[in-house]
């Protein structure tokens, strides 16, 4: 099949948008910003987890764009495949490998945290965080000089896993000896949907109705699991491998599954011929597009956290319905905003309706309604990031978003095991806390600077190429 020279730098955008709102909501100063700089259910100022405290804050955002995004990689990574004569059985092995990689990631980084190597953190723990920093790139990257046969790339990369086991085996930690059970959960989350979301979409690729119904059988397990003594609640609650996986993480697939099909719908535009200026929808619809994605986003933040429901119903359905008028009838990009426009707009308003069920929307623990809005809003997000890197172009102005997506792996750890323990190390970091603790400003300061930091060094890595791969 020929296809037409288009990239889609809006996919790493929202990507690289995840990841670096995720380290900024991890950095900033904890107990003195306003409420909503926090997960809904953990408020200011002791950040006790409140399951009963319904809401939706931007953080409680960034990890379902993540795994829409994640899904929205799968036409890409895995129809391509298929389409080039790959069979399915091979195609399942590479996703319980990836799995099975992504496991030992999350155990890996977590026993390495500083604050579980000791307590209070010293030079020990420091020193072993930026190792384990540095046994990542060969385990996860593949050796950049040309020409080297295959069986040094795999020996490399084997030796890298026998440093990390024995690491693992050999450390002392705080917190108590070695555990499967000691893992980064939202790492053990992402193995989980690269392996169920890798499975489903590849007998689905081709049917969305088939999709749509593993939704749905879903659906059903999920609100019946609660009953005492059926058949759900038993499949529910079963797990040979308690430490790796529980039925309750195929909740998410309601948000990788919805990124899969506008993955689809983004696929199909990339392959359209171009057409001229007849496909160019204008920029005048580019910008109304844009604005009405944007205002759908920050409107549902703001009502489902201050509890306006009846407000923000309202308001979704005047946007969605003005987003629908403003696009139909157009190709080329317009035909792409519009079909994602319409996903999303569906995905919202089912979350919209769920919303009063489970005491109102909620990430944790995640209510069904959280999965369709968050879900929707991301459908929203990457429109928005199509209209400015892909229609727009403005890719010097995105570039440190779509190198940080085409590098996440990094950026979610360079921070912790990186920046950080070199900041200890030069005897910076504790004095830096201390003054920026004093104010709300200040402490959001604190977040932008670390997330900077850790951003500097994903480019770094970008830019000459050491991708972090499973």
């Amino acid at each position: 099949m020929t296809e037409t020279v288009k990239r889609a730098y809006s996919l790493d955008a929202l990507r690289g948008y995840a990841i670096l709102t995720m380290v900024l909501s991890a950095t900033v100063a904890g107990g003195i910003l306003p409420g909503w700089m926090y997960h809904a259910q953990t408020p200011p100022p002791t950040h006790e987890f409140n399951p009963a405290v319904p809401g939706l804050t931007w953080v409680d955002l960034v990890f379902p764009f993540f795994l829409f995004a994640m899904g929205a990689a799968f036409p890409f990574s895995i129809k391509k495949r298929r389409e080039r004569g790959e069979s399915n059985v091979r195609l399942v092995a590479d996703a319980l490998l990836r799995g099975v990689q992504l496991a030992f990631f999350a155990i890996f980084i977590q026993h390495f945290y500083p604050y579980m190597l000791s307590n209070p953190q010293d030079v020990r723990s420091w020193l072993l965080a930026i190792l384990c920093f540095a046994v990542l790139f060969p385990m996860f990257m593949r050796l950049p000089w040309k020409g080297l046969p295959q069986w040094v790339h795999i020996g490399v990369k084997v030796g890298a896993y026998a440093a990390a086991v024995l690491m693992l085996a050999t450390v002392d930690y705080a917190s108590g000896p070695f555990s499967l059970y000691t893992s980064n959960v939202i790492i053990l989350l992402l193995a989980n949907m690269a392996v169920f979301g890798s499975v489903v979409y590849i007998f689905t690729m081709d049917n969305w109705l088939a999709r749509i119904a593993v939704m749905a059988v879903l659906l059903g397990i999920t609100l019946s699991a609660g009953a005492d003594g059926s058949w759900t609640a038993t499949l529910f609650d079963y797990t040979p491998f308690p430490w790796l996986y529980k039925f309750d993480y195929l909740k998410y697939l309601f948000i990788v599954l919805s990124g899969s099909m506008a993955g689809d719908y983004l696929l199909r535009w990339m392959r359209m011929p171009e057409a001229g200026g007849q496909d160019d929808p204008g920029k005048w619809r580019a910008v109304a597009c844009l604005l009405l994605a944007v205002a759908l986003i920050v409107s549902n933040l703001v009502c489902l956290y201050a509890r306006w429901l009846a407000a923000n119903l309202v308001i979704s359905i005047v946007l969605t319905a003005a987003m629908y008028f403003v696009l139909r009838r157009h190709t080329g990009a317009a035909w792409l905003w519009f079909k994602l426009g319409c996903l999303g707009a569906g995905l919202l308003l089912i979350g919209l309706c769920f919303e009063p069920y489970q005491g109102g929307i909620k990430k944790d623990y995640a209510t069904i309604s959280y999965f369709f809005v968050t879900s929707g809003l991301a459908c929203m997000a990457l429109i928005a990031f199509h209209v400015i890197c892909d229609y727009f172009k403005c890719h010097r102005g995105t570039a440190f978003l779509v190198m940080s997506g085409q590098n996440p792996m990094v950026a979610y750890v360079a921070g912790d095991l990186l920046v950080m323990p070199l900041m200890n190390l030069c005897g910076v970091l504790a004095p830096m806390l201390a003054f920026m603790h004093t104010n709300a400003w200040l402490g959001f300061l604190q977040g932008v600077l670390l997330t900077a930091l850790s951003l500097l060094v994903t480019m770094f890595f970008t830019r000459i190429k050491w991708y972090w791969r499973t």
